[in-house]
């Protein structure tokens, strides 16, 4: 279960909550990009970014020139970083009524500078995975050049909250005799054909694991 801080206590809507592991494994396992919320400079700064997750810890990852990883390494330095689903428009028969059906989760801590190297094999592994499943062993690893110039950052799990939306509209009980049509729009994604490179030689096929991205 999800430890609860006051960071991470829900104050609005507390039904939709989830303190059960297992459901911030599953927003954070499904998702590909994850927002990172610091302050650099006095002001904030919330950057999208790749992400990875082995066990309790989640990598993320940037140049070692970026502020915003600089900035979310220093000492005693808190940085937040969410990853939210879009899973449905719901369509109330009022405007006030209105949501949108979700999967979210938000991670607080300190994020530490990963400066071993089978670790940072392990976040970067992650985070390519994550991604696409099966790349990390069927393209050339980084170099030591493209290694020197990636920070990796590693933040723990230990302190998170996820929130949940699933169903339909809820309106005012005078509000269900509208002649208004209310509902679910739900909100489906898939992938694509592969598109090769321009200059790929010919012959050169997608692999399985592009393939069959599901």
């Amino acid at each position: 279960m999800l430890s609860t801080t006051p960071r991470t206590t829900l104050g609005r809507s507390k039904e939709r909550g989830s303190t059960d592991r297992d459901d911030l494994y599953e927003v954070l396992d499904t998702g590909l990009i994850c927002h990172l919320g610091v302050v650099v400079d006095g002001h904030p700064m919330v950057v999208p970014t790749g992400y990875g997750r082995v066990g309790d810890t989640l990598y993320l990852h940037g140049s070692t020139g970026a502020r915003s990883l600089r900035t979310g390494t220093g000492t005693g330095t808190d940085v937040c970083v969410t990853v939210t689903h879009l899973d449905g428009l719901v369509l109330a028969r009022s405007i006030f009524h209105h949501s949108v059906n979700y999967r979210s989760a938000m991670i607080y801590g300190t994020a530490r500078l990963v400066t071993d190297d089978d670790e940072r094999e392990q976040g970067l592994r992650a985070l390519a995975e994550q991604l696409a499943p099966g790349q990390w062993d069927y393209v050339r690893r980084p170099s030591r050049k493209e290694l020197a110039a990636t920070a990796v950052l590693a933040l723990s799990l230990e302190e998170a909250s996820v929130k949940i939306r699933r169903g339909g509209p809820v309106d005012e009980e005078e509000d269900y005799d509208l002649p208004v049509w209310a509902g679910v729009l739900p909100l489906v994604t898939s992938w694509g054909a592969p598109e090769p490179d321009s200059v790929l030689p010919e012959g050169i096929e997608a692999p399985v694991h592009i393939l069959h991205r599901e």
